[in-house]
């Protein structure tokens, strides 16, 4: 199944993996099956993606979402908010998620060999199960430069770091929290000509939330670069959606994106409404691969995709359908 899941070239042979994904998962995970069968739902009555159930990324903050009897190799949570319960993604193979992110990197950005891979990421390196870390700190292995690394408050010696090396020619990718990427731009000024800077959103209560655009103007002035890419992914996630600009997004042929109607969280809208995101992951095989995130958005005729906001609790339709 792994290879058929990583070597997908067209519609038809997503359509196939995801219907064989979607019975593997109704059968081997209890979370799952009981919510589908709540909404009477059966794989032998599903022929069509989108009659497949999206399972509400709550469920990750209060049941173990698994569709493998294998061991837990590794437990990824999210950082949450002081006092709320954190989401947790128990990973049984975690060669899927490597070769999920490499295989992605590949597809957007070419041979991670080619990068010098800087990470400002203070927050994630502040406690313990980032997926976030876990991805960037093999990316940093993997690009096989001595200069790659990770940066926690010294930014006087990242900034050095970053002109020296763009100057130097070397192609560099600076991945940074939102709110340290600004501290960056606001105590040092840069013109860069071979660095990619590309955010991963979050400011967690240490700035005041900008708007997408306000946020990537000010970090293209500061770093004198032309585009800011971002990188949309998640704890309960094993592959990543990259945008190398205007916050537009695509995703590697083994992950899609959907959108869901606001008011009937069943129905699966057309392209170009703005709507709740439901994402498919197929590297999510050991888990669940159908998730409803918490995120507003559209989808572009393309199937690039857009972050338009989020749900706040009070907008979350459906939620009789998470008291299992």
């Amino acid at each position: 199944m792994k290879n058929s899941i990583f070597n997908i070239q067209t519609e038809q042979e997503f359509k196939e993996v995801v219907l064989q994904v979607f019975k593997h998962q109704f059968e081997q995970n209890p979370v799952y099956r009981s919510f589908c069968d709540l909404l009477y739902v059966h794989p032998s009555d599903v022929k069509n993606i989108e009659e497949i159930p999206f399972l509400p990324i709550q469920f990750f903050k209060s049941k173990k979402v698994i569709s493998s009897l294998k061991e837990v190799e590794e437990v990824f949570s999210s950082s949450g908010t002081t006092g709320s319960v954190s989401s947790k993604h128990y990973v049984t193979d975690i060669s899927l998620y490597q070769e999920s992110y490499i295989k992605g990197f590949q597809h957007f950005y070419g041979d991670i060999n080619d990068y010098i891979i800087l990470a400002l990421l203070p927050n994630y390196l502040e406690r313990k199960g980032s997926s976030l870390v876990y991805m960037v700190d093999d990316l940093i292995q993997k690009s096989n430069h001595e200069e790659s690394g990770f940066y926690l408050n010294n930014l006087d010696e990242l900034a050095n770091k970053l002109s020296l090396l763009d100057s130097s020619g070397k192609k560099v990718l600076l991945i940074g929290v939102s709110f340290a990427l600004l501290d960056m731009v606001e105590q040092h000024s840069f013109n860069l000509k071979n660095t990619i800077i590309m955010e991963t959103g979050g400011m967690k209560g240490r700035r005041k939330e900008l708007i997408r655009n306000e946020l990537h103007q000010l970090l293209s002035d500061g770093f004198g670069v032309e585009n800011i890419h971002s990188e949309y992914g998640m704890t309960e996630l094993l592959s990543q959606g990259y945008s190398n600009g205007n916050g537009i997004f695509a995703c590697p042929p083994w992950m899609k994106i959907l959108t869901r109607d606001t008011e009937d969280p069943l129905s699966i809208q057309t392209k170009g409404k703005t709507g709740g995101i439901n994402v498919i992951d197929l590297a999510n095989y050991n888990s669940c691969s159908f998730i409803a995130t918490q995120d507003l958005g559209k989808v572009h005729a393309d199937n690039s995709f857009e972050i338009i906001g989020r749900f706040d609790n009070s907008d979350i339709r459906g939620c009789n359908l998470m008291v299992l």
